[in-house]
């Protein structure tokens, strides 16, 4: 394939993953950590996207959340990608790194169409900065990459009132949104009267969530309006979670359940 054959593939992918995050449907991605879980979700007839999960990727290599290198991020989502075929893949880049035009360029390069950049509550002119540095890199590369500009307004709030928080959230959305961001991310346990609050003050369908225990269903946030719901670590906690409890009853003289499914 040559290197424009490759470009006009991301492209074409990369638009896919816009044109899901616009639609009346709201956009599911069960969060993935490595080739074999990717591969196991990808074979569901389901699976429209893929979204990788810092957190977990993170911890799969024995890095605490937002501190794995990015080499080894980078490796780890091209395999990813390769596993993926034609299915578009985000990534989670956490807060772009150093220089956030330069990460999402070599995440262009190993064929991620979209990611999560969070703000970690950096000064909103800054914020919005590292957002059109992304695209900047992205429109260089031929690339309509659909930007998740996360904003930490909750889970960095501490314990300010929650109209603050909400307040924080819209301010910051709207300039990601005018700085070229295709979604905001807006992670937290949000019950339907902040969703209402934030869609109304960011726009219809520009709102992406995080499904936590606790929170709402997906079609409950997509009736308040919402974009796209991914679900971070707690699919990998979920897979540990079991393994865990298999170990348990293993140790106890147990056996592998006859329902276990061959899927590595």
């Amino acid at each position: 394939m040559t290197s424009n054959e490759q470009k006009l593939s991301l492209s074409d992918r990369a638009q896919t993953l816009r044109s899901l995050h616009a639609a009346p449907e709201i956009l599911r991605v069960v969060n993935v950590w490595d080739v074999v879980s990717a591969k196991a979700i990808l074979a569901l007839p389901e699976t429209k996207a893929l979204a990788t999960a810092g957190h977990s990727i993170a911890a799969t290599f024995g890095y605490d959340d937002g501190t794995i290198p990015l080499d080894i991020t980078l490796d780890l989502v091209g395999r990813i990608v390769a596993a993926a075929g034609d299915v578009p893949v985000t990534a989670d880049l956490d807060d772009g790194y150093a220089d956030a035009g330069e990460t999402a360029r070599r995440a262009i390069g190993v064929g991620i169409v979209g990611a999560n950049v969070e703000d970690r509550l950096r000064p909103v002119a800054e914020s919005a900065a590292r957002v059109e540095a992304i695209l900047a890199a992205a429109d260089a590369e031929g690339v309509p990459f659909a930007l998740n500009a996360r904003t930490d307004a909750f889970v960095r709030g501490g314990d300010r009132p929650v109209e603050e928080s909400i307040a924080d959230a819209i301010e910051r959305g709207r300039a990601y949104l005018s700085a070229g961001a295709d979604v905001v991310f807006v992670p937290g346990i949000l019950d339907a009267d902040v969703t209402r609050q934030l869609v109304d003050g960011i726009g219809e369908r520009k709102v992406s969530v995080i499904g936590l225990p606790g929170a709402l269903t997906a079609a409950e946030y997509e009736a308040l309006g919402v974009a796209r719901i991914s679900y971070g670590p707690t699919t990998q906690r979920v897979a540990l979670t079991a393994l865990q409890d298999v170990a348990k009853s293993l140790y106890a003289d147990g056996v592998i359940p006859a329902s276990t499914r061959a899927l590595n």
